[in-house]
């Protein structure tokens, strides 16, 4: 878990930067800072575009007596898209983006509910709770 965090918080920035240095040796100062301008009103309106039409399907899955844990994990991944876009830089606009495409979105989601569920019951039988008895105290959990 550290690793990941030092990942996202030192490794990542410093890419960025250097990415962004690039780009701006490359094409100019000027250009460059009309990208990062572009792709935050580009990132907002897709994220509210995107944002509204989840939440029209949460609400239809909601009239439909239905629950709608799919579409509430794609409105976190809407939003963290939009955050994301938000933020200069290369790598992260192009997370950003792909959070933003349904198909992308769909396939992400699921990874991450298949991964979500191997954790759980990798936990769940590492405790002893896989017979539905407790080691400590032996109670049934029902």
């Amino acid at each position: 878990m550290f690793g990941r965090l030092l990942i996202l918080f030192i490794v990542v920035p410093i890419v960025e930067l250097y990415l962004l240095v690039q780009l701006g040796l490359r094409i100019g100062l000027p250009p460059t800072l009309g990208l990062i301008v572009l792709t935050g009103f580009l990132g907002a309106s897709l994220a509210r575009q995107q944002g509204l039409s989840t939440l029209r399907k949460i609400q239809q899955e909601v009239r439909n007596g239905r629950s709608p844990t799919q579409e509430l994990v794609e409105g976190v991944m809407i939003l963290l898209g939009g955050i994301v876009l938000l933020t200069p830089g290369i790598l992260t606009d192009l997370f950003g983006f792909a959070l933003l495409l349904p198909w992308f979105r769909k396939s992400f989601a699921r990874k991450m509910r298949k991964d979500f569920e191997k954790s759980v019951l990798k936990k769940s039988f590492r405790h002893g709770k896989s017979s539905g008895f407790r080691k400590d105290d032996d109670v049934i959990d029902v």
